[in-house]
């Protein structure tokens, strides 16, 4: 009975898809995907249909063949032939329908087109652009964009920055690692972090600029080597048009200029001396190094070269820009000018204190705000910008369930300063005292009646609590605010006609603290403790001194308990004598001179059993936990951060004469991948797998003698956690020699062991 049925079913589908062949033939030109021959009636059925496209039933002596066109997802050239059935673009964004004319009308149909295969959504190319098949796209705001289709033959354009096919080898025949695995090897490369780098399985890619495509292995004595995968025969897609000025991050400047920032002459590209490199015309045939000119071919933030000189290995170049940018908006990193279209500075969290989503990434939210889409808007990390001239710097936010906010930046000719609002107020919907400085998303009164908006005149016309009249008062949106200090806490104006404006039942906040939550608001400096800024006091409350018995600061440490202290074990070289330390807590001086000041003894000191350079102290007696001093979070087990994120360190260290002396310092910079920073020309594989770098290539900025022992930690959602411990360096804000942190991911098992054993 079973066989009966699934051969009427059988015969039903064939005959259905005679049917609907031949309607649709009447439409468009549909050739057959598939054929099916019987060998007993020697007859052979065409079908529309194959499958990847529909379920098709099997029976005895009945053999299916299948049309290797509509089966390859690879292309050949153009990919003019391309009939797969990828349906979304190179950005992840899905395709809209040929037939279809929401939300873009179509000039490519599959009636003025019947032989381009314009079926469904699929990516095709029946215009035979140069760059491959394309789809328009169901996003409004952007009508069509390219597919990531690979190439059938297994080869690369260029330096294999856009290779896309399967090879998943080393030229030594190790197999691959998957990106999304740290096993055997923990890295930074994690494909979220990456989205435009089409990082899948553990195929061979080229995400950093390599002069080939490369993968980590699964051998544990190999980190990482390039994969052999040879040169493509077609040419090259066109590139875009150079330009004579810097545009982004200069990677299509096409001018002459052969001179770096501090007047070294540039060395030519295909020359070996003074300076040895892997950048030249050879590796990298498609980035224009001619003479020497100064270019970006591996994605650094600007144009540079390697120098003549032979004590500077290389340098950036200076480049105009085609943005012409007031040299106020240039300077100042917490105002901006006008709306804010010019604004360069590095905010990077919104009005109610969400962390701003980077511009290159896709993850929470999908845009199309990109460097690509506006090369004018420098659209760099995850800082506040402008790009579509808004009413003021604005981005996307971390928050999956927020797509975008303002930023928390004044205007620069505005006369009030910037509240320094507690941080427990940004993300919680509870208030401290009055509630003049909350600012969560409470809309709704103690009556249960939805907000009008600040911005709004309607349905009660108001003048003086708007926006635009207390810029400072977070009046974003039709959330509940107390911009005048009302005794009763955060209210609004209603959109019930009957009643003008009504208070907020919003909670009293809780009399406890959390880990890595401040309650004074971080400056957030991210300039060139070395150069970086004077904290706001107390805003990094799990920051302590280390000290000796007699009160003299020499290490840094962070509370990550209240009686107990992360540090680094070379602090604790001069003596195995807990006695031979103090711990201070709660201070912004380095003199320690303010009432909040905590101090404690050391009880016992636990140095990592494996010469790890990371340790704990507990305390005698646990600090008392307020708002100067409180615990900073810890990350998961073996996490690792981005090669992109953006962390801080803080301490009372050498500033070798750029200012701050004796009091808090901080300083912001990205993690550095250690694939990077094992380069010869940065550490040259000084970097254990147990380490991690960050600092700024160029230098300027860095952690220094008296940091030691110290905090790197980096803000995940609404609390930071505490990355690394300050180890090492090469000097201090030294170029090419960021500073090296131990990865405190690694040790959470053993200090977890020796808290709960002690």
């Amino acid at each position: 009975c079973l066989l009966n049925a699934m051969l009427l079913l059988l015969l039903l589908f064939f005959f259905f898809v005679q049917k609907s062949y031949t309607i649709r033939s009447s439409f468009a030109d549909l050739q057959p995907k598939a054929f099916l021959f019987t060998s007993k009636d020697q007859q052979c059925l065409t079908l529309a249909e194959n499958t990847k496209t529909a379920v098709i039933f099997r029976r005895t002596n009945a053999v299916l063949y299948e049309k290797r066109i509509y089966l390859l997802e690879c292309k050949e050239g153009k990919g003019v032939h391309y009939r797969g059935t990828e349906a979304k673009t190179q950005k992840g964004v899905p395709c809209q329908k040929w037939a279809d004319t929401v939300p873009h009308k179509p000039n490519y149909t599959p009636e003025k087109y019947p032989n381009a295969g314009l079926e469904e959504n699929y990516c095709r190319n029946p215009d035979g652009d140069e760059r491959g098949p394309w789809c328009y796209t169901t996003d409004p705001a952007t009508r069509f964009d390219y597919c990531n289709i690979p190439e059938c033959e297994e080869c690369m354009h260029c330096s294999g920055e856009n290779y896309h096919g399967v090879v998943a080898t080393t030229t030594s025949g190790l197999e691959c690692q998957r990106w999304d695995s740290q096993q055997p090897h923990s890295h930074g490369y994690l494909p979220e972090n990456f989205p435009e780098k089409d990082l899948k399985m553990n195929y061979c890619r080229n995400p950093d600029g390599e002069p080939r495509p490369w993968c980590f292995t699964t051998s544990l004595t190999k980190r990482w080597e390039y994969c052999d995968i040879p040169r493509c025969t077609t040419p090259p897609p066109a590139p875009a048009p150079g330009r004579q000025c810097l545009s982004g991050r200069g990677e299509d400047y096409q001018g002459t200029i052969s001179v770096t920032e501090s007047g070294n002459t540039c060395q030519h590209w295909s020359s070996q001396s003074p300076h040895r490199h892997a950048r030249t015309p050879e590796n990298y045939p498609c980035k224009n190094l001619e003479e020497n000119y100064c270019r970006n071919p591996d994605g650094e933030k600007m144009p540079w070269c390697y120098t003549t000189n032979k004590t500077a290995r290389w340098e950036y170049c200076t480049i105009p820009s085609s943005v012409d940018v007031p040299e106020q908006a240039q300077i100042s990193e917490d105002c901006y000018q006008g709306n804010g279209v010019t604004y360069r500075g590095t905010a990077s969290f919104t009005l109610t204190g969400k962390k701003c989503q980077a511009w290159s990434s896709m993850s929470p939210h999908r845009h199309n705000k990109t460097a690509d889409q506006y090369p004018n808007a420098d659209l760099r990390q995850n800082y506040c910008r402008n790009p579509d001239a808004d009413s003021r710097p604005w981005c996307y936010t971390t928050d999956p369930s927020v797509r975008w906010e303002y930023c928390n930046l004044k205007r620069c000719d505005s006369r009030v300063p910037l509240t320094i609002i507690s941080f427990s107020s940004f993300f919680t919907d509870c208030i401290n005292g009055n509630g003049k400085d909350y600012r969560g998303t409470v809309a709704k009164t103690t009556r249960g009646r939805t907000c009008q908006e600040w911005s709004s005149q309607k349905p009660h016309s108001h003048d003086y609590f708007t926006p635009m009249t207390h810029p400072e008062a977070g009046l974003d949106k039709n959330y509940c605010r107390n911009p005048d200090g009302d005794v009763n806490g955060p209210w609004c104006y209603t959109t019930d006609p009957r009643k003008a404006w009504e208070y907020c039942d919003i909670p009293k906040s809780p009399a406890q603290y959390e880990c890595g939550k401040s309650k004074f608001r971080p400056k957030l400096c991210a300039q060139r403790i070395v150069a970086g800024c004077i904290s706001h006091p107390h805003s990094w409350p799990w920051q302590i001194s280390l000290r000796t018995s007699y009160g003299l600061h020499f290490c840094g440490g962070t509370l990550i308990d209240p009686q107990w202290v992360l540090t680094a074990a070379h602090c604790l070289e001069k003596s195995s004598r807990p006695s031979a330390y103090k711990v201070y807590l709660g201070l912004h001086r380095e003199r320690a001179s303010e009432a909040s000041v905590q101090k404690r003894d050391v009880e016992k000191l636990f140095k990592e059993p494996h010469r790890a350079d990371i340790a704990l102290l507990k305390l005698r007696s646990p600090a008392i936990i307020n708002n100067h001093v409180i615990p900073v979070c810890l990350p998961k087990e073996n996490a690792v951060l981005g090669g992109r994120e953006e962390c801080y360190v803080t301490g009372w260290g050498d500033t070798k004469g750029t200012g701050g002396d004796g009091l808090l310092k901080e300083t912001g910079f990205p993690v550095i991948e250690n694939k990077i920073c094992n380069r010869p020309e940065f550490l040259n594989g000084r970097v254990k797998k147990h380490e991690l770098c960050a600092g700024n290539i160029h230098g300027g900025t860095d952690s220094c003698q008296g940091d030691s022992g110290g905090p790197l930690v980096c803000l995940d959602q609404d609390r930071f956690v505490q990355h690394g411990v300050t180890s090492w360096g090469l000097g201090c804000a030294q170029p090419m020699k960021p500073g090296v942190y131990v990865r405190v991911s690694n040790y959470i098992p053993w200090i977890e062991s020796i808290m709960e054993n002690n």
